[in-house]
């Protein structure tokens, strides 16, 4: 199943990396946008994005903006998202192995290419653990009112 990969004008360059290694290392992509260096907003990449796993079009996405953050977020609104804000692979990689995170967000202005593809790298290649962290993830996914009570 193809990658989804979103960015707004600050991480343009950073997306067209990831692409590059992606398809290189055989993965299918699917380019969100945006393309240029024109200001756009990141919430309207970041709900693309979403929607792209929503929609089953992509069981994996990454995130992209200036910080990683605002971006990750917008992805986040998304109940079928669980979308992790990385900066070196271990986060990554647990991102994964504990929350089954299906999409990472890194910033541009904070993470070269370089670590940016081994985060990549070790997110596609972690599976979730399951066991304990499953009960967690359900509770993600579907809070009961004895969790969501202050």
């Amino acid at each position: 199943m193809p990658i989804a990969i979103a960015s707004d004008h600050a991480a343009v360059d950073l997306k067209a990396s990831l692409i590059a290694w992606l398809e290189a290392e055989g993965h299918g992509v699917i380019d969100l946008g945006t393309d240029g260096s024109a200001s756009v907003d990141y919430p309207d990449y970041g709900y693309r994005l979403s929607r792209a796993i929503e929609d089953g079009r992509a069981a994996r996405g990454v995130a992209l903006c200036g910080s990683g953050i605002g971006i990750s977020i917008a992805v986040n609104r998304s109940p079928a998202c669980r979308c992790a804000l990385v900066s070196e692979p271990l986060s990554a990689a647990l991102s994964r192995e504990h929350n089954d995170a299906n999409v990472i967000a890194m910033g541009a202005r904070l993470t070269g290419p370089d670590m940016a593809i081994a985060c990549l790298k070790a997110f596609l290649a972690t599976d979730f653990a399951g066991g304990r962290h499953q009960r967690r993830i359900d509770k993600l996914t579907q809070p009961s009112e004895q969790e969501t009570a202050a």
